[in-house]
């Protein structure tokens, strides 16, 4: 399959490095949405990175399709005992696979390609009347931090830097941040920047918070999602059962049920 977006070895050097095992962000970042929903539908996995999510759906789901145009070998790889998943690479805003999904999912995805909104448009074509569009992005809101100071120094300082060397800096960074989560972030000030982030920092384990940490610094470009732009790619005259929610006020949760002829619509 030919593809628009160049290859970025910096994704399939961070899924050489880390795996995810860490399920309950998962579940978080799919919400209202559950495991169960996915109970026996052939699902189309838009940028599988490791395939770690293939695997947890692939427990439920009756067939997963899990692209990645950067890491699907490792992802195969690493899910060799499953006979309900096929791993294919691809560019996700131009492939063609010339078959219809119950569900199309990307986690963490969007806001790392050349178009996002070419590449949801594309998802929603890949799914059946009826099936179940869900996204979970990056927020423009709530990322001031992000956009204005960590963006630029990981452009102009970090890109070139051998990714074991990055691995150790998010190793630092990490280990920094414990004492300010634990102490500034333990107050009731809720203004603060990153506060509903540092208390989901708070509870997972330092090797997730690495790689969230090693993520931020590794990732070739990031486009920041507003909410409007979110909205966007769930028009109501193309999905009904629209959901959109903020996810500890750095990112979105989007998701909606693709319209059949004559049904009407409702947001939660």
């Amino acid at each position: 399959m030919t593809s628009r977006q160049p290859r970025q070895v910096e994704w399939h050097h961070q899924w050489s490095m880390f795996s995810d095992e860490e399920t309950s962000l998962f579940h978080d970042w799919i919400e209202p949405n559950r495991l169960s929903d996915f109970r026996g539908k052939d699902v189309l996995e838009a940028g599988c990175g490791g395939g770690h999510h293939t695997a947890l759906i692939a427990g439920v789901a009756h067939f997963v399709t899990a692209v990645d145009l950067n890491t699907a070998d490792l992802a195969r790889r690493r899910n060799l005992d499953l006979d309900n998943a096929e791993f294919l690479e691809a560019d996700i805003s131009s492939m063609a696979l010339a078959r219809r999904f119950d569900v199309a999912i990307s986690i963490g995805v969007l806001h790392h390609t050349d178009d996002p909104d070419a590449a949801v448009a594309n998802l929603a074509r890949h799914l059946r009347p009826g099936g179940r569009l869900i996204l979970w992005v990056y927020s423009d809101e709530g990322n001031e931090i992000m956009k204005r100071v960590v963006e630029p120094l990981r452009r102009r300082l970090l890109t070139r830097l051998d990714r074991r060397w990055l691995r150790l800096l998010a190793q630092v960074v990490t280990a920094t941040l414990y004492p300010i989560a634990h102490t500034v972030y333990r107050l009731p000030l809720s203004s603060l920047p990153y506060f509903q982030y540092m208390a989901g920092f708070r509870r997972l384990p330092f090797g997730r918070n690495t790689l969230n940490v090693f993520d931020k610094l590794n990732a070739p470009q990031t486009v920041f999602i507003q909410r409007e732009r979110v909205e966007r790619w769930l028009p109501p005259t193309e999905f009904v059962e629209r959901h959109v929610s903020s996810y500890r006020g750095v990112s979105w949760r989007a998701s909606g049920t693709k319209r059949r002829t004559g049904e009407e619509g409702t947001e939660y």
